[in-house]
């Protein structure tokens, strides 16, 4: 009975037993940026952190710190692999949620390694555009003041006229 050979499949050519991952990376769609490799010690996480909270309670409708912890933990090593790290996503937020998120997400990782500061263009451009607006609003109300400020000495300024007019107006006794 013993030939020197087994009889029936090895793990390797049953399907059943086929690396899932593998498969999964040939049939889902993947945003042309995760080519890209991203080095984490060049990027501050910290300035990504709040962004990837923000967006991903946009996605769920709901703070979920358990998929937040998640996505901290898979960027903490040194070089990230996008394409696993959006199949371990797919699970809580959908495919296309997961493709989007990691889409928006890889462009900025990328943006803040070649940053010196490690932070996103697009972050320092927002916070600009933030500082012009706080400028301008400041500008506004300081002119309002003024205006403000203005009207009321030329009202006083008007009362005391007429109070003075009133006053030699008056019949004298």
């Amino acid at each position: 009975m013993d030939a020197g050979f087994f009889r029936g499949t090895s793990a390797e050519q049953d399907n059943r037993f086929s690396n899932k991952q593998k498969k999964l990376l040939k049939q889902l769609k993947f945003a042309e940026c995760l080519e890209k490799k991203v080095d984490m010690s060049k990027v501050n996480l910290e300035v990504i952190k709040p962004w990837i909270t923000k967006r991903v309670t946009e996605i769920l409708g709901f703070e979920d710190d358990v998929v937040i912890e998640f996505i901290f933990n898979q960027l903490e090593v040194k070089n990230p692999d996008s394409k696993m790290m959006q199949i371990n996503l797919t699970g809580f937020l959908n495919g296309k949620n997961a493709r989007e998120f990691m889409g928006e997400l890889w462009p900025l990782l990328l943006s803040a390694q070649e940053n010196i500061a490690g932070i996103p263009t697009a972050f320092l451009e927002l916070k600009k555009e933030e500082i012009k607006q706080r400028q301008i609003e400041q500008e506004k109300l300081a002119s309002m003041k003024k205006q403000d400020e203005d009207k009321e000495k030329r009202d006083k300024e008007d009362k005391d006229n007429r109070e003075k007019r009133d006053r030699s107006r008056s019949p004298r006794r």
